[in-house]
């Protein structure tokens, strides 16, 4: 195990040894027995919220969808079960998930994990269609958790950070198939943002805005309209508050050819080829980026973008592009997004650590006055104290850790820090 990475090759794992079980039983054997474990989803963290210094667990062969239940729309599968390998499966069976990160290549119960989140004013994160979790507490024991249990142990463990346990199996609300078309926008002035930024979050079920910060401009607005039932396209308008319809497909990153993202120019197609922006069978380099995110509340994500426009000089040279989207409220402790409309700032920096650490903390106190919470699983320099005191069911949640974990067999230096 010595010298493992994660997917961006920025983070180098401390675990001394990598156990890839064919099943339950052996999962609950390995933790009974470990003094310390944690498990590794696809590795698309960029700091070590999943490193341990003792044994690290793969579910990579616990992939299996287990059920489909029709009655209640739902879904029952291993939690080791990428989006990608999911969504085709329950497209095919004329059902759909609410909500897609940019990367279909995730695990299912890692996102979860870490409250990674989708996009749309209506749409809340991929953590909050979980309505059943299992998991291997630290005593080998299986534990099933459901919404609406009286403890409130599911809100505080669907969001769980990697401290609760081992994570084997999950329930997820569906809904009916659905068609999406997608087109994109160019160039549109942050002075026009300014008053029509909800129109424009309104104008789609997902809409992401992308700028490189060299101008005070949005170089790309990507919007994914839901084709209504029985609707063959959508009108596609030739502007968009000044910013021009794209007369051909588009990479987010400016100079990156588009094969590799999903389809646009308002072709309709499923769900799950479009919600994401990028394709299943395109898997993504082996890394060369970083990435930071911060949430803040929705209705002051302009105020947010204009604070940040202030540092596009310092900003501009390090990055490849920045994202920005909304999400939807959600019940979930440490979710970012807890009781709170929120938008995520995104940034895909250029492999130069030292650098962007230095810029970072210009960025966090630019957004300080919007109290925001930086994504769990990215880069983020934020101190232990600032992180916490955005998060009021904290306590409860350490609670929780102490009741599934009390020898601390599922901690490590990350949750040591930032929550302990």
């Amino acid at each position: 195990m010595a010298n493992e990475r994660n997917w961006a090759g920025n983070y180098t794992y401390g675990a001394s040894e990598l156990y890839v079980p064919d099943n339950v039983e052996q999962i609950q054997e390995l933790v009974a027995r470990s003094d310390k474990v944690k498990v590794i989803g696809t590795r698309h963290s960029f700091n070590g919220i999943a490193d341990t210094e003792g044994s690290h667990l793969s579910l990579a062969k616990l992939n299996r969808i287990v059920g489909l239940d029709r009655e209640n729309s739902t879904v029952t599968v291993e939690a080791g079960i990428r989006y990608g390998e999911l969504c085709s499966y329950l497209h095919d069976n004329g059902y759909a998930l609410h909500n897609l990160a940019s990367l279909p290549h995730i695990s299912v119960s890692g996102a979860c994990a870490t409250a990674t989140h989708g996009s749309g004013d209506g749409n809340a994160s991929l953590s909050a269609a979980v309505r059943e979790m299992e998991l291997v507490a630290a005593n080998g024991e299986t534990v099933k958790l459901r919404r609406g249990d009286p403890d409130g142990s599911f809100e505080g463990a669907v969001v769980g950070l990697g401290g609760l346990g081992v994570v084997t199996k999950l329930t997820l609300d569906l809904v009916p198939a659905f068609e999406v078309s997608q087109v994109v926008y160019e160039n549109l002035p942050l002075a026009k943002l300014e008053p029509h930024v909800d129109a424009i979050y309104a104008s789609g079920y997902s809409v992401s805005l992308f700028t490189n910060w060299q101008d005070a401009a949005i170089n790309q607005v990507w919007v994914k309209r839901k084709l209504m039932d029985g609707a063959a396209a959508v009108s596609i308008e030739p502007e968009l508050y000044g910013a021009k319809l794209a007369t051909s497909p588009l990479h987010p990153v400016p100079g990156h050819p588009a094969h590799n993202c999903s389809e646009q120019m308002g072709v309709p197609g499923p769900w799950h080829e479009r919600l994401a922006h990028f394709k299943m069978e395109f898997t993504p380099s082996a890394g060369e980026e970083l990435q930071s995110e911060y949430f803040v509340p929705r209705e002051q994500v302009y105020e947010a973008i204009a604070a940040l426009a202030d540092l596009r000089e310092r900003i501009a040279p390090l990055l490849f592009v920045s994202e920005v989207r909304t999400i939807a409220a959600d019940e979930l402790w440490m979710s970012p997004c807890y009781m709170q409309r929120s938008a995520g700032i995104h940034f895909t920096w250029k492999r130069d650590w030292e650098a962007v650490r230095q810029v970072l903390p210009l960025i966090e106190s630019k957004l300080e006055p919007f109290k925001a919470r930086p994504h769990w699983a990215k880069l983020f320099t934020m101190e232990p104290s600032q992180v916490q005191a955005h998060y009021r069911m904290l306590p409860q949640f350490r609670e929780l850790l102490a009741r599934f974990d009390p020898e601390g067999k599922f901690r490590n230096a990350f949750l040591n820090r930032y929550i302990w």
